[in-house]
């Protein structure tokens, strides 16, 4: 496969930086000299790292307007985009059969549909200079799914998918495509993710005896999850590489959840309704 590294001069655009994973990785790239265009819905979540090497851009990943104008600006800086990293992601958490239409859209729209536009936008320039990288950021919840995050999951499977058709359609091209498959990293995730149980009050849910479960769910991460600077370093490590690795696997579950996928379906479905107090009849 012919790919070319971006340059050390080209900027790293990164979405979802306010908190979390995307935040610690602006912070990375930004001490190891690299410029960074780190952005996020509301730019007084990101004021604090705006320096020489860190130009802020506002940008709401489920607006095609948003992202036609980040990216505008974006390739006007000097050297260009050379990495895109799309991090920017929430997730719906609730019982599959009780999600709401609206609230399913806005799930795929945010962690599929936006990052897919996104790359859409800076390929063709990326094309022409020769070089390029684009970084999906997945997650571990992609390779098995787990009750009361079946959305999430979903949508973290489905940019997986599209991580793996992208890397060998753009080869050719001289871009490297790489999906990173977080294992549980300690960030705002709890505090973000909509609880479709807490949000209509859980009353008339045939789940209503899981609302905990489900908002341990949530949870999850920010209680036993790998510290985001460790894990940013770490990426960037990997990324730096030439070539960069495809998958990156990497945090605390990582590997279980790997492995959870190949067990039998009857094997997985007994340990993850234990896990979750699913008793099956």
């Amino acid at each position: 496969m012919n790919t070319s590294s971006p340059t050390q001069d080209q900027h790293v655009m990164i979405t979802g930086c306010s908190t979390g994973i995307g935040r610690a990785l602006a912070e990375v790239f930004i001490e190891r000299g690299r410029p960074v265009i780190a952005t996020a819905r509301r730019l007084s979540s990101i004021s604090d790292i705006e320096g020489p090497h860190c130009t802020l851009l506002e940008l709401d990943v489920t607006d095609s307007a948003s992202i036609d104008r980040a990216v505008s600006q974006a390739e006007k800086a000097p050297g260009g985009i050379g990495t895109l990293i799309n991090n920017a992601g929430w997730g719906l958490m609730g019982p599959v059969a009780e999600l709401k239409e609206n609230d399913l859209r806005r799930q795929f729209e945010t962690n599929v549909v936006g990052p897919v536009s996104l790359i859409s936008r800076v390929v063709p320039t990326m094309v022409k200079r020769g070089s390029g990288m684009i970084v999906n950021v997945g997650s571990v919840s992609g390779l098995t799914a787990t009750p009361f995050a079946g959305a999430y999951c979903a949508s973290k499977a489905a940019i997986h998918s599209l991580t793996d058709c992208l890397r060998l359609e753009l080869a050719p091209l001289g871009i490297s495509v790489v999906c990173i498959q977080a294992g549980a990293v300690r960030s705002s995730f709890g505090d973000t993710a909509s609880n479709v149980l807490n949000e209509d009050g859980g009353s008339d849910s045939l789940f209503a005896t899981h609302a905990k479960a489900i908002q341990d769910r949530a949870r999850a991460s920010d209680l036993n999850g790998m510290d985001p600077r460790e894990f940013a370093e770490k990426v960037v490590e990997q990324l730096e590489r030439t070539p960069p690795p495809s998958i990156i696997r990497l945090g605390p579950l990582a590997r279980k959840m790997a492995i959870l996928r190949l067990l039998p379906v009857s094997l997985r479905d007994r340990f993850l309704s234990k896990k979750f107090g699913l008793r099956q009849g």
